[in-house]
Order: C-alpha cells, then sequence, then structure tokens
C-alpha cells in the first residue's frame, strides 16, 4: 500500500538559511577507513557518493577526530590541519551530490580512547570506567588542565574551518554516547570544582565554548549541529531534565540541528538495548523525550534509533516531535533506501538483531557495531552490503583486524 510521504519529501530551512532537501538524515556511524595514520582515503568518498546519489537529504559523517594523541578507534580520520585538503574535497564533492548535505562530526573521546590507542587518555576528571569489562580496554584518564581545555576548544574550531574550507555544508559536535563532550556534561565523569565542574550551568560551559568557538570561525550561515544524550541512564550521571535544560541553552545560542540520542559504552541505549516494547512499537527509541524538547524549544530537532518502515517515520513527523527523522543501520543495508521511502513505498528494513550465539558477546553493544562495520567497508569498496552475513563469522573477522592493527600500532610507536 503506497505511504503519503508528503512530510519526509518537505524540504526543512534552518536557523542560519541553509535548507535540507527532504527530512531523512544519515546519522554518524563511525566507518574506520581513515589510513593507518590516520588520514582521509578514497573509501570515504566511494561510501558517501552512494548515500548521496541514494536520496537521503542529510549525511552526518562518523567521528573526525580533533587531535591525533586522543583516537577513538584505528583508522579514524583526523582532522588537524590542511595536509590532507584534497581528499577531503573529494569526499565532501562526493557526499553532496544531488543537493545532499554534507555534514562533518567532530569529536574527541576523552577517556573512550582504547589502551592501544593511548595509554593515557585525557578527561575531564581522573575517572576511569567502572564496568570490569571496559577496564581492561580503557586506561585511567588524567584530568584536563584549564590550559586543556581551552586547547580542546580551539582545536574543534579549527577543524570545523578546515571542514567549511574543503566543501563540507556542516558541522556536527559530538555530544552524546560518552564521549569528551558527554563526560563534562555528567556529574558523574565530571567532578571537577573549578568553572569547568559542579553545577549544571558550569558542566555544560564547555559545550558551550565549544560551539561559540565554532560558530566564530564559520560564521552565521554554516549549520552547526550537535549529537546529544536524552540521558546517560547511569545512576548518577547526567539526566533527561538536565539534558532538556542544555538543549535551552545551546538552542538559544543558535545551534542549528540538535540530534536526539541516548547512553555511553557502558549504557547502550543508542542500541535499543533495554527499550520498552511500547517505545519499540513507536520505533524511535527516543521520541518521548523529543516531544518534552518540543515544548520548549524551536530548535529543529532530530530523533535518531529505531526507525524501520516508512510508517513510523511518518508518524514522528506527524507528531511534530522531531523534524529530521535520523536513519543509521537501515542506511547500510540498503543505501537507497531513501528513494523508495520518498517513492512512497511502504518501506520495511530488514535490520535485525546481531547475534553470535555467544551470550556475553552478543550482549554487548560493540559486536553489532562492529557487524555494521565490516558492511560500510564493503559498500565502501563498491560492494552490496551482506544482511546475511554470520554474527560469529563477522566477530572473528573483526578480532582478526583489531589484532592486526594492534600489531602495527605497536610497530608504529616502536
Amino acid at each position: 500500500m503506497a505511504q503519503d510521504v508528503t512530510l519526509i519529501a518537505q524540504p526543512l530551512t534552518l536557523p542560519c538559511g541553509a535548507v535540507l532537501k527532504n527530512r531523512l538524515g544519515k546519522s554518524a556511524m563511525s566507518e574506520t577507513l581513515g589510513s593507518r595514520d590516520n588520514r582521509v582515503t578514497p573509501k570515504l568518498s566511494r561510501l558517501y557518493q552512494c548515500w548521496a546519489e541514494g536520496g537521503t537529504g542529510l549525511l552526518v559523517t562518523g567521528n573526525v577526530m580533533i587531535d591525533r594523541r586522543a583516537l577513538g578507534e584505528p583508522h579514524n580520520v583526523v582532522l588537524e590541519d590542511r595536509r590532507d585538503m584534497a581528499a577531503l574535497q573529494a569526499w565532501a564533492r562526493a557526499g553532496t551530490r544531488d543537493g545532499a548535505h554534507l555534514w562533518m562530526q567532530l569529536n574527541h573521546p576523552g577517556k573512550q580512547s582504547p589502551v592501544l590507542l593511548s595509554r593515557q587518555p585525557v578527561a575531564p576528571s581522573a575517572i576511569g570506567f567502572s564496568n570490569p569489562a571496559l577496564k581492561r580496554f580503557f586506561a585511567t584518564p588524567r584530568a584536563l588542565t584549564g590550559e586543556d581545555i581551552q586547547d580542546l576548544i580551539q582545536r574543534f574550531a579549527r577543524s570545523a574551518a578546515l571542514a567549511r574550507e574543503a566543501g563540507f555544508t556542516g558541522v556536527q559536535i559530538h555530544g552524546a554516547h560518552g564521549y569528551l563532550v558527554s563526560q563534562f556534561l555528567s556529574p558523574l565523569h565530571n567532578q571537577r570544582t573549578d568553572e569547568w565542574g559542579g553545577s549544571l550551568e558550569n558542566r555544560m560551559r564547555f559545550v558551550c565554548e565549544v560551539y561559540k568557538a565554532i560558530r566564530a570561525s564559520v560564521g552565521n550561515d554554516f549549520p552547526v549541529s550537535i549529537k546529544l544524550n536524552s540521558a546517560d541512564f547511569q545512576r548518577g550521571g547526567f539526566t533527561e531534565e538536565e539534558s532538556m535544560q542544555v538543549v535551552e541553552t545551546l538552542g538559544g545560542l543558535g545551534m542549528d540541528l540538535i540530534e536526539i540520542s541516548g547512553g555511553t559504552y557502558e549504557k547502550p541505549s543508542m542500541a535499543g538495548q533495554g527499550a520498552k516494547e511500547s517505545t519499540r512499537q513507536r520505533e524511535a527509541y527516543f521520541l518521548d523525550y523529543a516531544e518534552k524538547v518540543r515544548a520548549r524549544v524551536s530548535t529543529p530537532l532530530m530523533v535518531t534509533g529505531g526507525f524501520r518502515t516508512t510508517e513510523g517515520m511518518v508518524a514522528a513527523l506527524q507528531s511534530g516531535a522531531t523534524d529530521v527523522v535520523g536513519l543509521a543501520r537501515p542506511l547500510v543495508l540498503a543505501p537507497a533506501l531513501a528513494h523508495d521511502v520518498l517513492s512512497g513505498q511502504a518501506v520495511i528494513s530488514e535490520v535485525k538483531p546481531i547475534r553470535t550465539g555467544l551470550k556475553p558477546v552478543d550482549d554487548m553493544a560493540m559486536m553489532e557495531v562492529s557487524w555494521y562495520t565490516l558492511q560500510l567497508d564493503r559498500i565502501s569498496r563498491g560492494k552490496a552490503p551482506q544482511a546475511d552475513a554470520s554474527g560469529l563469522g563477522s566477530l572473528l573477522k573483526v578480532l582478526g583486524v583489531v589484532g592486526w592493527r594492534r600489531l602495527r600500532m605497536g610497530r608504529m610507536r616502536a
């Protein structure tokens, strides 16, 4: 049965004046398709050209790191200077085909930088992971100094300016999923006693200063967005009420789009873990939160996580709680899904849980992330995604790749 997709096909004008051609957005997924020395590769251009030609109005890249001393994964792209400008320009041209917007997601992992990449990560406070399984892979961080913090703020701004120079049409601050900006916001991870910690006003100071520095570096006509947790879902962590206050503050500063997500490595709600059945039926994991936020701000919102059908996407937009439907995994299995949705087809995504048969592994969100990362690599090499790929086989391949990368990293450091 054909669907009325008028709302999905409607353009969206952002506060800065930029216009998204439709209401479908590809949310960030970490591609790890950079070179081993963290430079841009042609694989990224091929991957994003595929999505741009697939009809999605907004494409947000995966983690682009602002500091090569702090990586989230091997093969992240790092943007500190102009050394990769030609490759960045090729990536931007590919990702803006057919009128798509391509926004670069800027990130710093904070303490979520694995030991194999950073033996001394940094964070707002010197507090390591409480989860015993994660403690093995992440070292206890060093608390940032005031000088460190100012340097990081300027690094975000410099990377944003370089992204604009290269032809990207916007940037997104990664403020979710337990990375550095999220760590500053959380009273569980940020136990500072200076102007960067304590009250919510102080804890949100870092993200506000990052936004102001970026805005000063790119101008008022360039989209600046943020991906923000609705909550951390951890006892003593960043709460829903605090999140809404941050949204109000950032909206008042002029943020162009706020993407709603949630969770951390320790509580991976962004993958749908622990979602109630009523939430799953609505498809969007964070739509209830977005409805509360919509009553408080007029800033455009993008809700990501859980969308599987045309019907669910239309319903979310009709509710008024979101302005953009955020998609991630469905666009991996069907890069041209947007064309199907916009043609009025009753799309049902093939996304389903990935299982290895090993319960401890299946309970880890990172397993599914790894499975999808392998699919991104296939698309970047001109191959079709493999929806029926074995979970266990994918796990073994990922472990082999990580082991090889770890060996190479050791050789590079020697």
